[in-house]
């Protein structure tokens, strides 16, 4: 996404379960992502894996929207993301999203 105004820090552990002095303001707690994307991720329908790839969850992908919304997730399934040239998200907060948040 091209436009900066569209993107949002997003957690991969949730704020509000992540330790206050260790997590919160990690950086490698962190993902760009634009508002779609950040909401999508927030409820679980999608989560990147230790590959660094993005993975869409069987919810999303069965549930009922419009093709063009549904192709433009779609399209991302298994794409390795731009990784920052500092603080790469740690594999730990990837687990957590993976095992907590993702609903596969």
């Amino acid at each position: 996404m091209n436009e900066p105004k569209l993107l949002i820090a997003s957690h991969i552990k949730p704020w509000n379960v992540s330790d206050e002095k260790t997590e919160r303001t990690n950086p490698q707690n962190g993902l760009c992502l634009n508002a779609l994307h950040d909401k999508a991720f927030d409820k679980g329908l999608i989560t990147i894996n230790k590959k660094y790839e993005i993975i869409i969850s069987s919810q999303l992908k069965n549930t009922n929207m419009d093709e063009d919304t549904k192709g433009w997730f779609m399209k991302y399934n298994h794409r390795e993301i731009i990784k920052p040239d500092k603080f790469l998200p740690d594999s730990r907060f990837i687990e957590y999203h993976n095992d907590v948040i993702f609903q596969g």
